[in-house]
């Protein structure tokens, strides 16, 4: 059993993993679809944030919505490019850690990426476009394996 204030790695993989297989049947994506092959995801989820009424939104919304695009960014680099989940010191933030994504490059540089950090970069320049949001965080790890074999 971890303390409040340990890291529990394993729970949060599955979680974000659960949550986003949760969010595309929600949104009509079969969950083996989705597993197959996680830009099925796209265009349904793009439907989604276009047409929700943003501005209508309450913090309990803004929350949900992080979570779940937090949720497919980092579930579609791991599917897709082979990263993984790790947990990254911060004494910046009050647990004194966060959950990044991590993968090393051919050029055998470890890069890693937070996607709430990319998710918050989104919201700050509306509308949301799910591709730009993949497309930032690819570019972020753009040396890690799998990139550039032509999938």
């Amino acid at each position: 059993m971890t303390k409040a204030s340990e890291p529990n790695l394993q729970g949060w993989i599955e979680e974000g993993r659960r949550n986003i297989v949760d969010v595309a049947d929600m949104l009509g994506v079969p969950p083996e679809m989705y597993t197959r092959d996680p830009i099925s995801l796209v265009p349904a989820l793009q439907a989604y944030v276009s047409g929700a009424p943003l501005s209508e939104f309450e913090q309990s919304d803004w929350i949900t919505l992080h979570s779940d695009l937090m949720s497919y960014i980092a579930d579609h680099l791991i599917q897709k490019h082979g990263a993984q989940w790790k947990v990254a010191d911060d004494p910046g933030v009050p647990r004194g850690y966060r959950y990044v994504i991590e993968a090393t490059g051919r050029d055998g540089v470890t890069r890693r990426i937070d996607p709430g950090d990319v998710v918050r970069k989104e919201f700050a320049s509306l509308p949301i476009d799910v591709p730009r949001m993949l497309a930032s965080a690819e570019l972020t790890l753009r040396s890690a394996p799998r990139f550039d074999d032509g999938e």
